[in-house]
């Protein structure tokens, strides 16, 4: 449920309404937009009359939200989230970034990777240290000594970073160490204690879409994330698992305007992971800003042949340039006004 404070309402009496409603033990979420003021409310509303909330002197109407998500709901927050990655970057309500880098860190290659992404346009640096993997005999990633090969990047480039965080004890080791954006990848969309831990951080989250998850599944999971107290969520579309074969997964354009639709969190795609394959990474870069995506995260490799995991869908760091012109070509175009 959602109560619209009217725009003559004062400070005390907003606050005393919230006060009123968590008293009879719902948690209440404020999002004060340029417009308005939005009070929503949280827990089994069935027992509120909407009337009453309306004869108050500060509403000016009540709304049921029927979506079981209300932290992440549009309803509740009208205004498009903007997520601080640090260093200067910011996405989210017109803000764009890319997000490029390898897929695990392999060692000091690292830093010829980054300064190349950073050349060519990348504002964040993206690389794994805790890998998973489908199988068990595969490389797992160089822990806690690929975070800090990532975090000596950041600091010579001044980018923040993005790496994957995969166990609930590791986290406050992510917190210490001060990651940038901690990723939850797709097999972890729906590892709830994780889901959980990271809530109770302030640090962004990178949430990616389940294997075969729905967009309201992928929207339950970021509600894990907030109902802890962590705002910070970035959504990423990165495909699914279908009946197609010919692609690692399919690619669904349709998550990026319909996510915009029904939440206020920022939205990024990753073309890599959907195709699986380089010679179709770029195209779905293209169509995934085209669709207005509020970011991209694209693996690059200097020796994608050589790529301990995932070379097949590494861009070379000058694909990924001349893939960065255009993008920014297209996303000129999708935000000139247009008569």
């Amino acid at each position: 449920m959602i109560a619209i404070v009217k725009e003559s309402a004062t400070p005390e009496q907003l606050n005393h309404f919230v006060k009123w409603i968590e008293s009879r033990g719902y948690k209440t979420n404020v999002s004060k937009g340029e417009n308005e003021t939005i009070v929503g409310i949280i827990g089994d509303t069935t027992r509120i009359d909407p009337f009453l909330l309306e004869s108050m002197d500060i509403i000016e109407r009540v709304q049921r939200v029927s979506e079981p998500f209300k932290k992440a709901n549009r309803k509740f927050h009208p205004e498009d989230t903007v997520v601080d990655c640090g260093h200067g970057v910011k996405i989210g309500g017109g803000n764009f970034q890319v997000m490029a880098g390898p897929c695990s860190v392999e060692g000091k290659n690292l830093f010829e990777i980054a300064r190349a992404v950073k050349d060519a346009g990348a504002t964040m640096l993206r690389g794994g240290a805790y890998k998973p993997r489908t199988s068990p005999y595969s490389y797992q990633g160089m822990g806690e000594e690929g975070l800090d090969l990532l975090l000596e990047a950041s600091a010579d480039l001044d980018m923040p970073i993005v790496t994957e965080v995969m166990d609930p004890r590791d986290v406050q080791l992510f917190v210490d160490k001060k990651i940038d954006v901690m990723q939850i990848g797709a097999r972890n969309s729906q590892n709830f204690p994780l889901l959980k831990e990271v809530g109770k951080t302030k640090t962004p989250i990178l949430l990616k879409r389940g294997i075969a998850g729905t967009i309201d599944e992928l929207l339950m999971a970021a509600e894990y994330i907030m109902s802890e107290g962590n705002e910070n969520v970035i959504l990423c579309e990165r495909g699914i698992r279908t009946f197609e074969t010919r692609t690692r997964n399919t690619f669904d354009i349709n998550a990026i305007p319909v996510l915009h639709h029904l939440t206020h969190l920022p939205v990024v795609g990753d073309p890599s992971h959907a195709t699986g394959y380089t010679r179709y990474v770029r195209q779905v870069a293209y169509a995934a800003t085209a669709a207005g995506a509020d970011g991209l995260e694209i693996e690059v490799h200097n020796h994608p042949t050589q790529a301990w995991s995932d070379g097949a869908q590494a861009l070379t760091p000058e694909m990924f340039a001349k893939a960065t012109k255009r993008i920014a070509l297209i996303r000129e175009a999708i935000t000139t006004e247009v008569d």
